[in-house]
């Protein structure tokens, strides 16, 4: 245990989108994980809506994986498996109410004592959410919510509007993620959990593949590992390598084979310099003698 100054190191966005049936989730999902990587191949999508990601082939060729009934969470852990093997960048899973869904009616139709049944329910979840934070792809997960119907006037007439009220999910899902946006029924969005401080007091706006670019640029903002091993490559001096060891005080442990193995490489390109002058300067002193 230490205490050592806080770094945002670089990373892959774990975001929710979240809206009515008709709110426009998918196609927003898909212009995001464009702006992310600029490149229809490299997006995935885990279908469990009956083939809805297929409606908007004509953006590009991304790839679909469609989840059958049941939606267990094993299901979509496996489709997240498959991206290790595969050269994809983000991973839209549409949707994750689906899986929540299945855990519910599981959990109602289990004999027994209801609270102690969900501890055989919450480890699968918890195992679905995990999979979800520690993939190493950008994840786009939509969700569901309930939905009720307000009047409101338009043109002097009262005309009924959907408005969404509570994700189809496990309670305090959406902390677990980095950024949700709510979208309405006119397909505008709004940030309503944003630690990135991209969205913060901004007003409604269409999702595009410009909002994807604006999220990359924050995720690669910090630093990574390659980035560090690079930056101790670079070191040309002890100097330089200390002053990168104390500017990334979270890289101390987790680099410090790669620190120590420049340290001794610096000090034996030192010593061999030193060994060429000192050479350099007894024959030079010799042949000044001689003559």
């Amino acid at each position: 245990m230490e205490i050592r100054k806080a770094e945002r190191k670089k990373a892959k966005m774990k975001m929710a989108l979240q809206g009515v049936s008709g709110s426009g989730k998918t196609m927003s999902a898909l212009l995001l994980a464009y702006g992310i990587c600029n490149d229809w191949n490299k997006i995935l999508v885990i279908d469990t809506e009956h083939g809805s990601a297929d409606l908007y082939s004509n953006l590009g060729a991304y790839n679909v994986i469609s989840i059958p009934q049941p939606f267990t969470p094993e299901k979509y852990i496996e489709a997240l498996e498959l991206t290790k093997s595969n050269d994809i960048s983000v991973v839209i899973i549409d949707s994750i109410s689906h899986c929540w869904d299945y855990l519910l009616e599981l959990h109602s139709n289990m004999a027994g004592n209801s609270f102690t049944n969900w501890g055989k329910i919450t480890p699968r979840q918890n195992a679905f959410i995990n999979a979800i934070l520690q993939a190493n792809v950008h994840i786009i997960a939509t969700m569901r919510v309930k939905q009720d119907y307000v009047l409101n006037q338009k043109d002097g007439k009262y005309v009924p509007e959907k408005i969404g009220l509570k994700a189809v999910q496990r309670d305090g899902v959406d902390y677990e993620f980095t950024l949700v946006f709510d979208i309405d029924i006119k397909h505008n969005a709004i940030a309503s959990k944003d630690r990135t401080n991209l969205f913060v007091g901004r007003p409604n706006f269409r999702i595009s593949a410009d909002t994807g670019k604006e999220i990359l640029a924050w995720c690669n903002s910090g630093t990574d590992h390659i980035e560090i091993n690079k930056l101790i490559d670079e070191c040309a001096s002890i100097d330089d390598l200390v002053e990168l060891f104390n500017t990334y005080p979270s890289f101390q442990h987790t680099h410090n084979r790669e620190f120590s193995n420049k340290k001794a490489n610096l000090l034996q390109l030192n010593k061999m310099q030193q060994n060429l002058t000192t050479k350099f300067t007894q024959n030079g002193t010799t042949h000044l003698t001689a003559r």
